[in-house]
């Protein structure tokens, strides 16, 4: 049997802490890029995980809970705001 070197609590809670929300909750990831495109400000937030860095790179789900989520994106963050998605 494999055996992790540390519980596996810690990989599980350290994957889940990379996702965050978009404060706006859009439906689809068109909409949150229709969005961007436009000039929107969007705010992306992390329940319960702490702080979100200022700049550089997150990955993002929505539409928010108790909604599934229908969309998965990998974004930048320039001075606290979402600039793209991918």
């Amino acid at each position: 049997m494999y055996s992790l070197p540390y519980p596996w609590w810690i990989v599980y809670f350290t994957e889940r802490e990379k996702q965050m929300y978009v404060a706006s909750n859009p439906r689809t990831k068109k909409q949150l890029k229709e969005s961007i495109k436009a000039g929107n400000e969007e705010v992306v937030y992390a329940p319960g995980q702490g702080s979100i860095p200022e700049n550089g790179t997150v990955h993002l789900e929505g539409p928010h809970f108790p909604e599934p989520h229908k969309w998965y994106a990998t974004g930048v963050l320039r001075d606290g705001l979402l600039i793209k998605i991918s």
